[in-house]
């Protein structure tokens, strides 16, 4: 289902007949498949340039194109409307004329913005279309990015404050859920939110409601950090905030729901999928954020050691067989399998992915969503790619005996498959694999390789301290003083760079099991994982502890985080 804005855009372009619903439908997959904007695909498809598709849109709503490239915008109209508000609608006051503000917007055809300006404002707004990147320009130029403090904005929220004044959530009407959550503070106060998380580079937005408290945590390299905690009584009218921006329905707060919000800050697009859990205390609601711009797809820049890698970009260059990158659950090993696939993608090999769900857009790669509730499942999307004349093949996640047995099919036929499974270590994948059901010939003929995980914090570099390590802190990690010798460890102080953390981003570190002649005779035998283990180290496998080391002993991150996830 297309959002408002793209719906109104499909509706134009059909009365105006400039092009078929097939060649319509065609952009709406494309749209679905890679989250770009609509407006853009058309572009892109070259159904119709971006000056005439201004113009349309422009007659449209019985407004103007307006060439924002000499326009001076002069201070009292730069000061009508606050950066914050600014940012997050995409829009720049151009004139005043004591009844209504004229405001070039980014999405012209979205008259929900219309809408929540003349709440916010209380002032008649007239929307005119304008160049995009002229927009983005003008708000980078009169509305510089400091946004106001969450203390300020919670001092500034025109809500009762007071203990016991909220209704029973099940009392409230859908009518009255509605009108809070559009009340003009409780806008600001979600749009500031959002902001700060994004500015911030967080992953995950959490909203919790408690009993006697309503939490905002964001994470932030695998960490979760507190924002200052708004009122109990906000609970309701936030959540039922995010809930309409994200398309779910506010009067269901009996059963989890999914949705999701496309939001343009600073002139990039950021998705951010958006899941409700209902508890005892209200909803609880988790944004995860998808921001492009701030993952870089690229194998070298992963942190993963030289000789792994070397190892690695040897097994994803075969004609066949299947790569497997393994870990618990946010340990990078998604964008390790983009980065691998963008770095094998050539236009002489036909590129196919099943992922749940596609989290970022890759270049001449046709990329699946998977959709269970549907019936597209891993197995049936490798079934029907197998019938596409594919040269590689991405699967986001082997779950069953069902996929195994497809993905190792494809690799036998001649394709080179890239998958994830859930497993601790690299040399668990196989042991994992024959407890599927799984015949171990079938792994020992068809698995090339397997990359074991973990995302750890790196060491702020603003505020990192050297020490010399005890002789009980080289214990912990097993290591003798001769082969640490005069290096120093490192921790970060905490600074005001790395929110006093003492940490700055993330790195991975990883082992490769590379399945030579004698490790396919264990798997045969259908050896224990120790015993897997044992050999691979003894072939000379470095395991994730001691990449953890080696990491420690350069100066990129601390003893303490090494000892968490190893």
């Amino acid at each position: 289902m297309l959002d408002s804005e793209s719906e109104s855009l499909k509706g134009i372009l059909l009365s105006e007949e400039i092009c078929s619903e097939t060649q319509l439908l065609e952009i709406e997959d494309e749209y679905h498949r890679t989250g770009k904007r609509f407006a853009d695909l058309l572009i892109d498809f070259g159904i119709i340039n971006e000056e005439n598709l201004l113009q349309l849109m422009a007659t449209s709503l019985g407004t103007d194109v307006v060439d924002l490239s000499g326009v001076e915008i002069p201070k009292e109209m730069v000061d009508m409307i606050d950066s914050q508000t600014i940012r997050m609608y995409g829009v720049i006051p151009l004139s005043f004329d004591g009844t209504a503000i004229t405001v070039a917007s980014r999405n012209p055809l979205n008259y929900q913005i219309a809408d929540e300006l003349r709440f916010i404002l209380d002032k008649e707004i007239k929307v005119v279309v304008a160049k995009e990147k002229q927009i983005d320009v003008a708000i980078e130029r009169y509305y510089p990015v400091e946004s106001e403090t969450m203390h300020d904005m919670l001092a500034s929220l025109e809500v009762d404050m007071e203990e016991g004044t909220t209704k029973n959530l099940d009392a409230l009407k859908d009518e009255e859920l509605e009108n809070m959550a559009n009340d003009t503070p409780i806008i600001r106060f979600v749009d500031v939110v959002m902001y700060q998380a994004i500015k911030a580079k967080a992953s995950d937005v959490h909203f919790e409601p408690f009993e006697k408290e309503f939490k905002i945590r964001y994470r932030v390299d695998g960490a979760l950090y507190e924002m200052a905690p708004p009122p109990k009584n906000l609970a309701i009218p936030v959540i039922s905030r995010v809930k309409i921006m994200s398309g779910l329905n506010i009067s269901e707060r009996r059963r989890p729901q999914d949705g999701r919000i496309q939001l343009k800050i600073g002139g990039r697009p950021v998705d951010l999928r958006v899941s409700s859990l209902p508890t005892s205390h209200g909803e609880s609601v988790v944004l995860r954020v998808l921001d492009r711009s701030v993952v870089n797809l690229d194998l070298d820049v992963l942190g993963i050691g030289e000789d792994v890698l070397r190892q690695v970009r040897n097994i994803i260059h075969m004609p066949n067989g299947i790569f497997v990158v393994t870990g618990p659950t946010g340990c990078g090993k998604t964008t390790t399998l983009y980065s691998a696939v963008k770095e094998v993608n050539s236009p002489e090999d036909k590129l196919l992915t099943a992922e749940d769900p596609v989290e970022y857009d890759l270049e001449g790669v046709i990329q699946l969503p998977i959709h269970d509730s549907i019936g597209m499942t891993f197995g049936r999307a490798l079934r029907a790619f197998l019938r596409q004349d594919p040269d590689i093949i991405m699967i986001g996640e082997i779950r069953d005996l069902d996929t195994a047995q497809m993905a190792i099919q494809a690799s036998l036929t001649g394709h080179f498959v890239f998958s994830t499974l859930h497993t601790n270590d690299a040399s668990g994948a196989v042991t994992r694999l024959i407890d599927m059901g799984v015949e171990p010939f079938l792994i020992t003929s068809s698995l090339i390789g397997v990359l074991g995980q973990r995302l750890i914090r790196k060491t702020c570099t603003n505020c990192k301290t050297g020490f010399v390590p005890t002789d009980d802190d080289l214990a912990l990690l097993e290591l003798t003083r001769e082969e640490v010798g005069d290096r120093k460890f490192y921790y970060g102080k905490g600074c005001q760079n790395c929110n006093q953390s003492g940490y700055k981003g993330r790195k991975s570190i990883s082992e490769l099991l590379v399945m030579s002649p004698k490790i396919r005779e264990l798997v045969t035998l259908k050896a224990p994982t120790v015993v897997i283990k044992a050999k691979a180290r003894e072939l000379g496998m470095k395991t994730m502890r001691e990449d953890g080391i080696r990491s420690i002993l350069d100066g990129e991150t601390t003893m303490e985080e090494v000892l968490k996830y190893t």
